[in-house]
């Protein structure tokens, strides 16, 4: 059968292999991280909560007050190891254990990164709105889209393979615009706990960077994946074709 074909590991393996050293990387530097703490001596949460109100937002307990009020966010923890997150429909921003109470680098670089998406949709960054507005239907993509191709390879109806891979193709948009997204949360963490002082020295701000370039790293890994799929897709429907 087509997905037992010996040139998807040929496309896949890059973006595999990056994968790989991409979680490898993200986990070793923030377990090394953690074990540094900040000058500053402020948790994840306290620094998160710091950078939001530097620019304007109020910091409340739930995600019902943060939806009654203007320019309001509640930040809570959730279980997980690096199960970090923004949730732009619930205005709430979601911390680890480890990042929550932490008072490491790593804990106060994941929660401001986590708190730059919250910047991000209270400023109307484009890129997150376009990627929240992507999120069902890459959801629905990725639910669709190989059930159809397999069905149109088995069936011989270039038509469903063609429409499972336009589904797919709503994979890879999601992942692409993923991309400037985190890289600009990563940024605003960077940018604002330097100029709060909440890193007070080169090697603090380069510890932070260390943890989130990483991270950042899972990312391009995710959108390589993608992308590299979407083409053996059509690799494997031309040849098909031939």
């Amino acid at each position: 059968m087509f997905y037992f074909d010996p040139m998807y590991f040929v496309f896949l393996a890059p973006a595999l292999l990056l994968s790989i050293w991409a979680s490898t990387k993200t986990k070793t530097a923030f377990s090394k991280f953690s074990r540094v703490g900040n000058t500053a001596g402020l948790s994840g949460a306290e620094a998160a909560a710091h950078m939001l109100q530097s620019q304007g937002l109020h910091i409340v307990r739930s995600s019902e007050e943060a939806q009654r009020q203007t320019n309001a966010v509640a930040i809570t923890g959730v279980k997980g190891f690096l199960s970090d997150h923004y949730d732009p429909r619930a205005r709430v921003l979601r911390l680890s254990p480890q990042v929550f109470g932490g008072r490491s680098l790593s804990a106060i670089g994941v929660a401001c990164h986590e708190a730059g998406h919250a910047l991000q949709h209270a400023h109307g960054y484009a890129p997150l709105g376009l990627r929240t507005a992507l999120v069902p239907v890459a959801s629905f993509g990725s639910w669709l889209a190989f059930p159809l191709i397999l069905l149109g390879f088995l069936l011989n109806v270039a038509g469903l393979i063609w429409v499972g891979i336009a589904a797919f193709s709503l994979i890879v948009a999601f992942q692409l615009i993923t991309l400037p997204v985190e890289y600009d949360a990563s940024k605003r963490a960077k940018l604002a706990l330097a100029n709060l002082g909440i890193t007070r020295s080169q090697e603090e701000d380069r510890g932070v960077a260390q943890v989130l370039d990483a991270a950042a790293l899972t990312y391009v890994a995710a959108a390589l994946t993608a992308v590299m799929t979407l083409l053996y897709y059509l690799f494997i429907l031309s040849q098909a074709r031939d």
